[in-house]
C-alpha cells in the first residue's frame, strides 16, 4: 500500500511540474502549425547541398512532431521533392525536440539541459544529413503533384490543399480555430497516449529503483550511457514523455550523459522508424541515419559528463521539487494545480472527440453519381499526421477527388473515376504504412 500511496504522490508532483510548460508548448505548436504551413516547409528542402540540410534541421527542431507523426511527415518530404539528405536532417533533428519538450525539459531538468538539447538536434541532424548526401549517390526524388495540381479545379489562389483535396479541406478557416484545434485537440490526441505512458513510466521507476542502483550496479558512466543506448534504440516514445523518465533516471543515478543519450535515443529511434527508412530511403540512408544519432549521442553524452560542469546538468526543478531544497523558485500551486487540471480536462476531451464523437458523425457521401467510391483498410496509422500524409498523397493522386481516412478503423474512404487500387497500394506502401485491402459491401 506504501508503495501505490508513494506512486501517486510522486505522479503528481511529475505532473505538477510539467503541465503548464505542457499548455505553453501545445500553444506554440498551434502558432507554428499556422505559422508555417505545410507547402512553405516544402520549398526549402529540395536541393542535394548543406543548405538545404540545414534548413531541413532548422524547421524540424521546433516542430512538435510526436515520433510516428515524424515518419510520415518525413517521407512526405521526400515524396514531394526534397533531397534524401534533407529529409535524413529533418527525420533526425524533429523527434528530438519541438517547442513543447524544450519547455517541459527547462521544468524538470533546468536551463542547460533545455537549451542544449536543440543545439544537438540541429548537429546531429545536419551530420546525418550530409552523411546521407555524401554517402548515398542514388538521389531521384519521387516527383510529387502539386498543390496547384491538386487543386487545379479551384480559381482561388489560397487553396493549400495541405490536408486533402476534398471540399471541407479548401473552406477557409479562421487563424484562430486552426491553431487552438490543432494545439489542444490534434496535436494533443497524438501526444496524449505517450504522455500518459512516460508519466507512469516515470513514477513507477521513482518508486521501484533504489535510489543507489545505478551508482552501485553500473558504477562506470560511459558503460550507463552503452545500457541506455541499446535499450532506447527500439523504444518508441516522443520528446516530450521521455523527459520525465530521464528526470527521474538522474535521480536514481544515472549520469547527465546517459540521461542525454536516452532523450537523444528514445525519441529519434524506434522499430518503425528504422523499417521504414529501410524499406523507402534506402538501406545506406538508415545506416547514415543510425550512424549520426548513435555518434551524435555518445559524443554529447561524454562531453556533458567529462567537460561541461556536472553541476549545470543535475539541478533540475524536480529534483529540487522533490528533494524539498530551499531557496529554489517555483510556479504558484494555483497555476500548477489549474494547469494539471486542465491539462487532464483536454486529454479526456481529446479521447471523447476521437472515440465517442466522432461515430455519431455521419459518414461523407460523394454528391456526384460519376464517382466510384471505395473503402480501403491502411495499417499503421496512428496520429493526425499520419492521417494527413495518406490524406494528402493519395488524394493527389490521378483521377482521385476526394480521400478520407478514419484513425479509429484504419479505414480510407475514396471516391474518383477509373481508381486503380495497384496505384494506390503502391502509394501506401510508399508511406511506410501496409496496404490492407478493399472493404467490400455486404449484400
Amino acid at each position: 500500500m506504501e508503495y501505490i500511496n508513494q506512486f501517486f504522490i510522486d505522479f503528481i508532483d511529475i505532473l505538477n511540474e510539467m503541465s503548464p510548460y505542457l499548455l505553453l508548448g501545445f500553444l506554440f505548436a498551434g502558432i507554428l502549425k499556422v505559422a508555417f504551413p505545410q507547402k512553405f516547409i516544402d520549398k526549402y528542402l529540395g536541393q542535394k547541398n548543406g543548405k538545404s540540410v540545414l534548413y531541413a534541421a532548422l524547421l524540424g527542431i521546433p516542430l512538435p512532431l510526436c515520433s510516428c507523426g515524424v515518419i510520415p511527415t518525413g517521407i512526405s518530404f521526400y515524396k514531394s521533392g526534397a533531397s534524401k539528405g534533407s529529409s535524413v536532417s529533418f527525420l533526425i533533428s524533429t523527434p528530438q525536440t519541438g517547442v513543447d519538450s524544450i519547455l517541459v525539459t527547462y521544468s524538470l531538468l533546468g536551463l542547460p539541459f533545455a537549451i542544449i538539447r536543440p543545439f544537438i538536434a540541429l548537429i546531429t541532424g545536419l551530420f546525418g544529413g550530409l552523411l546521407t548526401n555524401h554517402f548515398d549517390k542514388d538521389e531521384k526524388p519521387i516527383p510529387e503533384l502539386s498543390s496547384d495540381t491538386c487543386c487545379s479545379n479551384e480559381k482561388e489562389s489560397n487553396c493549400a490543399c495541405e490536408g486533402d483535396c476534398s471540399s471541407e479541406a479548401k473552406k477557409k478557416k479562421s487563424p484562430f480555430y486552426t491553431m487552438f484545434k490543432y494545439a489542444f485537440v490534434d496535436f494533443l490526441q497524438d501526444i496524449s497516449k505517450w504522455l500518459i505512458i512516460g508519466l507512469l513510466l516515470a513514477a513507477a521507476i521513482s518508486v521501484l529503483i533504489p535510489d543507489d542502483f545505478f551508482s552501485s550496479y553500473i558504477g562506470n558512466d560511459f558503460l550507463g550511457m552503452l545500457v541506455i543506448l541499446i535499450a532506447s534504440i527500439p523504444l518508441y516514445i516522443c520528446a516530450t514523455s521521455s523527459v520525465p523518465v530521464a528526470a527521474i533516471l538522474m535521480m536514481k543515478g544515472i549520469s547527465p550523459g546517459a540521461a542525454l543519450v536516452f532523450l537523444m535515443a528514445g525519441p529519434a529511434t524506434n522499430a518503425a522508424t528504422i523499417t521504414v527508412l529501410n524499406k523507402v530511403l534506402g538501406k545506406k540512408t538508415m545506416w547514415s541515419y543510425l550512424i549520426s544519432i548513435i555518434t551524435g549521442a555518445l559524443l554529447f553524452g561524454l562531453l556533458i559528463d567529462n567537460v561541461f560542469p556536472r553541476e549545470w546538468f543535475t539541478l533540475g526543478p524536480l529534483h529540487n521539487h522533490m528533494d524539498a531544497h530551499e531557496g529554489h523558485w517555483m510556479l504558484p500551486k494555483w497555476l500548477q494545480w489549474g494547469s494539471s487540471i486542465s491539462l487532464v480536462l483536454l486529454i479526456l476531451n481529446g479521447y471523447y472527440q476521437k472515440y465517442v464523437s466522432g461515430k455519431n458523425k455521419p459518414q461523407p457521401i460523394a454528391t456526384e453519381t460519376i464517382l466510384t467510391e471505395k473503402l480501403l483498410i491502411v495499417n499503421g496509422m496512428s496520429c493526425n499526421h499520419c492521417k494527413n500524409s495518406v490524406e494528402k498523397h493519395i488524394g493527389a493522386l490521378k483521377n482521385i477527388t476526394s480521400a478520407k481516412v478514419n484513425l479509429e478503423q484504419k479505414s480510407l474512404h475514396i471516391t474518383g473515376k477509373l481508381i486503380e487500387l495497384d496505384i494506390i497500394k503502391k502509394e501506401i506502401e510508399s508511406l511506410g504504412f501496409e496496404f490492407g485491402g478493399e472493404v467490400k459491401a455486404n449484400n
